[in-house]
């Protein structure tokens, strides 16, 4: 028989949540897959109520998962100077994460923690939670922040080369269809501002990255 831990976070999600802050607290106590075990905590999605966009990443980094909040670390910093760039209001974002613990590799000596991508288990035990923030949120744009975020969303086979640059309708055959029901929100695929911390040509990258956020504005503007 499964356990409630192998049965992912559907247990521990409110049936009927009153508020963000409400799905927060709940989230604190998830023991819906192992990755709880080695995070220092779980790290939930950051913004207004009244957010009409939500942009959405992997998973929490090593300083997300220490101060308990996302987008925090180097690759949110970045993330927040696209957004002004591209001329998003930043109050009206909320960003979170499709898995809400930190998985990592410690390394021999113990002092640094190395990022390991989850796998489509614990993406799939995780969904839960961004399922019931979508629901208080009802946003009219979601972001998706790299391939990660996308497949959580689209399913496995989804692919940021062959989405991006362009706003989707709310795909009817949508991952898991039950937990994400078409409010009318439409789907933006761009690639996470970690990748362009990581490239050598890191202002070709951010430039696209900027470019795909605009998008978003024109939506919001129309």
């Amino acid at each position: 028989m499964a356990t409630k831990t192998e049965q992912g976070a559907q247990e521990y999600v409110p049936a009927e949540p009153h508020s963000l802050d409400e799905l927060r607290r709940a989230a604190a106590g998830c023991r819906g897959c192992h990755l709880y075990r080695d995070a220092t905590q779980t790290v939930f999605g950051a913004g207004p109520e009244h957010a009409r966009v939500v942009l959405i990443g992997e998973q929490p980094g090593d300083i997300e998962d220490r101060r308990g909040a996302p987008f925090v670390g180097p690759a949110g910093k970045l993330l927040d100077r696209a957004i002004a760039d591209a001329g998003l209001a930043r109050a009206d974002a909320y960003v979170t994460n499709v898995v809400k613990h930190f998985k990592f590799k410690a390394t021999a000596t113990g002092k640094r923690r190395i990022h390991q991508n989850p796998n489509r288990t614990e993406i799939v035990a995780c969904l839960p939670w961004l399922a019931a923030e979508l629901s208080m949120l009802h946003p009219q744009v979601l972001v998706a922040l790299g391939g990660t975020a996308l497949k959580g969303l689209l399913g496995p086979s989804a692919t940021v080369a062959a989405s991006r640059g362009v706003l989707l309708p709310w795909p009817q055959a949508a991952y898991q269809p039950e937990l994400f029901p078409d409010e009318g929100a439409r789907l933006l695929a761009t690639i996470h501002p970690s990748a362009v911390l990581r490239a050598v040509d890191r202002d070709a990258l951010y430039d696209g990255l900027v470019a795909d956020l605009r998008l978003v504005t024109s939506a919001l503007a129309g």
